[in-house]
């Protein structure tokens, strides 16, 4: 267990991927507008990968990359659901997809809009994020 952090559990659509996390009960959601969170409507929130644990599903999740290929896109291969992700931003860590976690964990969601569309800019002027996968 997290001090101060609650377990959350989610998965995809057809439920073929499950994982666990542990995250604020209060979460802090990134709203990226770059092409793909944009296409994906990809919100999500940040943690180190010493806090995520994949508990079925391995061998059901294929990943796209695309330009530096350093964000890692997994997604169920039979639903097509991105429930988590290995972002630009955090290689180190896991973005993961608020909406795919089960009901009664999330007490709030505090949404933050980043200018995706210019990364390199958002990423060096924001204070914290390229820290929010450290343990």
């Amino acid at each position: 267990e997290y001090k101060g952090l609650v377990k959350h559990t989610g998965g995809c659509h057809c439920g073929a991927v499950r994982f666990e996390v542990w995250a604020s009960a209060e979460l802090h959601v990134f709203n990226c507008n770059c092409s793909i969170c944009t296409k994906k409507q990809n919100r999500h929130f940040i943690v180190p990968a010493s806090r995520f644990k994949l508990l079925k599903g391995a061998d059901n999740l294929t990943t796209y990359t695309f330009n530096t290929h350093r964000a890692q896109h997994t997604f169920c291969k039979t639903c097509g659901v991105q429930s988590f992700y290995t972002p630009r931003s955090n290689p180190d860590g896991y973005g993961i997809a608020p909406h795919c976690l089960d009901d009664g964990t999330v007490q709030a969601i505090v949404t933050e809009d980043i200018n995706g569309k210019e990364w390199e800019k958002a990423v060096k002027e924001h204070k914290t994020i390229r820290d929010m996968s450290k343990p």
